[in-house]
């Protein structure tokens, strides 16, 4: 079975959102594509060995990705280069103001272990900017759901035919 995974990290609740919405729209629209939903904290080289696609998720800390997602990369960089050489994915931002550089550092991530993106990086933006709003539970819209799912929809979609 063809497998997507999923790699996020949330504090806030927005990034979750984001994540749930792509895996359910991924679900819904291959069913014979499994999707493997892991916490940065919890995935290892082998989820990333053992999956055709990734979706990587982070909420933009200091116009940056999350430290937790930057020590997945950390963890798994070495492992798996060179294994997953043109496999395809997806960037995710939940970000307070511009989002941009947390999806360019895991561009050039992706850049460095040859995957191939399938979108450009879909960037949610709070408008989170005060220390109350950074810090409080987001609630991610649904049209920006909705983008999410279709990301996974898309994703899902270009493995189950191969087009990926």
């Amino acid at each position: 079975m063809r497998s997507i995974l999923i790699v996020y990290h949330s504090d806030t609740g927005g990034t979750l959102q984001m994540v749930e919405a792509a895996a359910h729209g991924a679900a819904a629209a291959e069913p014979a594509v499994r999707v493997c939903v892991r916490h940065a904290d919890q995935a290892g080289a082998d989820d990333v060995l053992g999956a055709d696609g990734y979706v990587f998720a982070t909420p933009e800390n200091l116009a940056a990705i999350s430290g937790v997602v930057k020590r997945f990369f950390d963890r798994t960089y070495y492992a798996v280069l060179d294994r997953i050489v043109g496999r395809p994915y997806a960037v995710m931002v939940c970000a307070g103001s511009d989002g941009h550089n947390a999806a360019r550092q895991i561009e050039r991530i992706a850049t460095g272990w040859r995957l191939q993106a399938i979108a450009e990086p879909l960037i949610v933006c709070t408008h989170a900017q005060t220390p109350e709003q950074i810090l409080r539970a987001k609630t991610i819209g649904e049209p920006d759901r909705g983008r999410c799912g279709e990301l996974g929809a898309t994703l899902a979609s270009g493995i189950a035919l191969g087009i990926f």
